[in-house]
């Protein structure tokens, strides 16, 4: 089975629909699948539903979505550095699933191992715990999470065999590998295709099982959230 794509565009086709539910990796600009959503933005699908750590920033990552209006709710641990996604919220026209930075990862794993819930001791007694179910363990509350088994997974890896064994780079691996999991479809962009067989077993990061299809996305510009800088002092 071949499962490199020519290009994004091509790796989607037939995937795409209004409504569905997508996993992303990312994590901030690092590991962000950024071919992949730009052949999103392109298609024009619309009321999306992104599971992901954050959405990145103004004009960058998911934040090129949330610009064209084409995310209806985010699921996510950290909401901050988009004005976009701030005014959006405030507005009404964004729903906004909060959830803790551990618990969504864990709630993405558990969909990829097809575990429909968990329970948790984090969010108890906060607004995170509103609506859920609560039960008691050996004398302390935990509440119930579920898992999220999401219609398209979406992410950005440094090297893949052409099996789809992936092999992510340091802080880059972050949400990718459960994000790729929880899939049912799940979409991999990497920088470099190598033959099957060539990848050390014990390096593996996401099994090939897990991915149905690969494009090369390489070269990327390396994005910076905030550069700071001191200032020169004069001679």
């Amino acid at each position: 089975m071949n499962k490199l794509f020519p290009n994004a565009t091509a790796a989607l086709d037939g995937l795409l629909k209004d409504g569905m539910l997508i996993a992303s990796g990312g994590f901030g600009l690092c590991g962000v699948p950024e071919r992949l959503l730009d052949a999103i933005v392109e298609s024009g699908v619309k009321d999306l539903t992104f599971a992901s750590n954050n959405a990145g920033i103004d004009g960058e990552g998911i934040g090129k979505l949330l610009r064209t209006r084409q995310v209806k709710k985010m699921m996510a641990s950290y909401v901050g550095e988009n004005k976009e996604f701030e005014r959006q919220y405030l507005a009404g026209e964004l729903e906004v699933e909060f959830c803790p930075q551990g618990t969504l990862a864990e709630r993405m794993r558990a969909g990829g191992a097809g575990i429909p819930g968990f329970y948790t001791k984090t969010g108890v007694g906060t607004l995170v715990s509103e609506g859920k179910e609560v039960k008691n363990f050996g004398g302390q509350d935990y509440i119930l999470e579920r898992g999220i088994f999401a219609d398209l997974a979406l992410v950005k890896a440094w090297k893949a065999d052409t099996t789809g064994n992936v092999v992510f780079r340091k802080t880059a691996r972050n949400f990718n590998v459960p994000a790729g999991q929880c899939g049912r479809v799940c979409v991999v962009e990497v920088e470099e295709v190598v033959p099957a067989g060539s990848l050390d077993p014990e390096a593996i990061h996401l099994p090939g099982v897990y991915v149905q299809r690969m494009i090369i996305g390489s070269p990327y510009d390396k994005k910076i959230e905030f550069r700071t800088v001191r200032e020169t002092e004069a001679a």
